[in-house]
């Protein structure tokens, strides 16, 4: 039995140290990419690759080194349903010169001036020994394949251009949560983007500012009537980022707000972004200006229920396997891959492989949490 059969911890600490070396920033993949596809191949995996990246530099000018999404299938020597296993290649700013440093007490760290990319190099490590274990100790299977994509960190724009068709797994997971091995994800909002440009009349500040139109007045006027943060359990709302006018003397004719929606009902979210657009425009109407309102839909929502056999046979390994005293389902407020994929008809959930502070400087692994995560991934690959 493969609960019975260890991971191998030397070479998973190998493992995620080499692949902490690329420089894999989102859009520039290609050398991670390539040791990736060689290491499935050296496993005995059909390896294949689909046009992401020629797709992505049309829209992305910034992309040169961007990489395609990688697809290998492993074929089954059991009876049952293909089940898939994803993660992906790119980390977010600063990843350029990555140094991975194991401490004494077994965590792992980067030097301080970049991430450590455990995002998701843990994810990666962890689905590479499983396979690896699989091959070394001809452990029984049902059909796998393995979804490696690029650019998930820019809101999943790599898993855009899955060719989704090529895929006959109707279940997966996605390698790709913070916390300790044992907890899953089984619901995620949809992600909206907002772009607000506000458009009023330049004037002189001092000699004229009863001829200007204020689009700052006009932003400042709509955002008092609009709530942020967590609007309601199950939706929040932000806006990040304001750029706008050309001179302190000048009064401001253009201004444009960059902002965030994530809700758990896509409808919903929906509703609110329609809401905030109708505030700007009695705003932009007071005061004589307009405004050009933009949604952008990244990601849609999913609620895979506790009753699916995705979800119960993770908290089956987890559990009798694993021992994970607790292991849990819950939801998280950020998006993945299993997003695109449940929207394309496959039960998907994300599941915690040994990543911590992600998206920073402070990012760590702990090398006995890296080990379960390959114990864990093994475990769903051969129940």
């Amino acid at each position: 039995m493969s609960d019975q059969i260890k991971v191998d911890r030397d070479r998973i600490q190998k493992e995620f140290f080499k692949l902490t070396t690329f420089d894999a920033e989102s859009f520039h993949e290609k050398e991670i990419a390539a040791y990736v596809k060689e290491k499935l191949k050296s496993l005995g995996l059909q390896v294949q690759e689909d046009s992401a990246g020629e797709k992505i530099a049309k829209e992305h000018p910034e992309s040169k080194e961007t990489a395609s999404n990688i697809y290998a299938y492993l074929k089954g020597t059991k009876p049952g349903k293909p089940i898939l296993f994803s993660s992906h290649l790119d980390t977010v700013k600063p990843g350029i010169g990555k140094k991975a440093i194991l401490h004494e007490d077994g965590i792992i760290t980067s030097d301080g001036t970049t991430v450590l990319g455990a995002d998701d190099v843990s994810g990666l490590t962890s689905i590479l020994e499983a396979l690896t274990v699989i091959q070394e100790k001809n452990l029984e299977h049902p059909d796998l394949e393995i979804l490696i994509t690029v650019a998930e960190e820019p809101y999943c724009e790599g898993s855009r251009f899955v060719e989704y068709e090529r895929l006959k797994a109707k279940e997966g997971y996605v390698l790709d949560l913070d916390g300790a091995v044992g907890r899953a994800a089984n619901a995620a909002p949809s992600i909206l983007s907002t772009k607000i440009e506000i458009d009023g009349k330049a004037a002189h500040a001092g000699f004229a500012p009863e001829q200007g139109i204020n689009a700052l007045s006009i932003a400042a006027d709509a955002l008092s009537h609009i709530r942020t943060g967590r609007v309601y359990n199950d939706l929040t709302v932000n806006f990040g980022t304001i750029h706008g006018g050309t001179g302190r003397n000048i009064v401001p004719e253009h201004l444009e707000i960059n902002g965030e929606i994530r809700g758990l009902e896509h409808e919903k979210a929906l509703c609110e972004a329609e809401l905030i657009k109708e505030v700007f425009e009695k705003a932009a109407k007071k005061y004589g200006g307009k405004i050009t309102f933009t949604v952008t839909e990244h990601i849609h929502s999913y609620h895979v229920s506790k009753d699916k056999p995705v979800v119960k046979r993770f908290l089956k390994v987890a559990g009798e396997r694993m021992r994970c005293s607790k292991p849990e389902c819950i939801t998280t407020y950020g998006g993945s891959d299993a997003n695109r994929l449940n929207e394309h008809g496959i039960e998907t959930i994300v599941l915690s492989c040994a990543m911590e502070k992600s998206h920073s400087t402070e990012e760590y692994a702990a090398l006995y949490e890296l080990e379960r995560s390959a114990q864990l991934t093994l475990g769903l690959m051969t129940e």
